[in-house]
């Protein structure tokens, strides 16, 4: 039996695709094309026939005269609209892990939990159909709504995915792995489990929401003694109005998200030399002041 693959976003539409029509006024309808079906709205009707067998990038008229661009949706339009069990990860943050992170091609990924699959998604487009992604999700209702959403994304199950309901730290069976997603509440707690897994020269990235689990993290990471000295950041989007010399900032932005922390696996007996660093005054002891 050969191995599944994955639908190819390009070419004509199909029969099958989702397409977002949008409309003058920017608001955006997904619909799947089927033979014989309409899209109604309250400006008119367009037969899903009119754009089965052509490009992407054209424009349809509606019975009511209003003029609807048409385009498949791109990656970060499937996670944003997707129905959600837990929060999804913003495309701002997935995209930083896909680059932080260094996820490549053929890559051999680990992600703990998998939630609504955006970031899931994200982790399989990067690693292609002969990398892996092992996705590990405590609740099962969550694992269902993720192999959903991801199924629909990709037209079918994806061959370099494999979901299991369970722990990681209870559990990974997976061993030299490049890299390490975590996106759960006490990523410190499955450090030991990570640091086996991951290879020297691998790495390790947490997703987390505040501040005091960003510390956690960290100081983890410094005291475990299998990483480097960890890097934490968070990513601000501000999008911009542009219409002429009318330039300005939009009045909303995407601000915070969460935080990322990476740190690299140091080679098994080695130490990573102490960082040379000035703490602020709160985190010295007396006697070190």
């Amino acid at each position: 039996m050969s191995e599944p693959t994955i639908s190819t976003p390009r070419g004509p539409f199909r029969e099958g695709d989702q397409v977002q029509l949008t409309d003058p006024k920017g608001r955006v309808n997904t619909i799947t094309l089927k033979a014989g079906k309409q899209f109604h709205s309250h400006k008119g009707m367009i037969d899903h026939s009119e754009m089965i067998g052509r490009p992407e990038g054209i424009v349809l008229r509606s019975t009511g005269g209003i003029e609807y661009l048409a385009f498949r949706p791109l990656l970060h339009d499937h996670t944003l609209r997707m129905p959600r069990g837990a929060a999804v990860v913003y495309p701002k943050d997935a995209g930083q892990i896909v680059a932080m992170a260094d996820i490549f091609p053929g890559a051999r990924v680990v992600e703990a939990g998998a939630g609504s699959g955006a970031l899931s998604s994200f982790l399989l487009r990067a690693v292609g159909e002969h990398g892996l992604v092992s996705s590990y999700e405590r609740r099962e209702d969550f694992a269902e709504v993720a192999r959903t959403n991801v199924e629909r994304i990709f037209g079918g199950p994806h061959p370099a995915w494999k979901l299991t309901i369970g722990s990681l730290e209870d559990s990974i069976a997976e061993t030299d792995v490049d890299r390490v997603v975590l996106d759960m509440l006490a990523p410190w707690e499955c450090l030991d489990a990570v640091a086996k897994a991951l290879v020297p020269g691998g790495l390790i990235c947490a997703y987390i929401a505040t501040t005091t689990q960003m510390s956690k993290v960290v100081e983890g990471l410094r005291e475990h003694g299998a990483f480097a000295e960890p890097y934490a950041f968070e990513t601000l989007v501000r999008s911009w109005h542009v219409d002429g010399l009318a330039v300005r900032p939009d009045h909303r932005m995407v601000g915070h998200t969460g935080f990322l922390v990476t740190a690299r696996r140091m080679a098994d007996g080695v130490a990573a030399p102490p960082r040379r660093r000035r703490g602020a005054k709160t985190a010295l002891s007396a006697d070190d002041a």
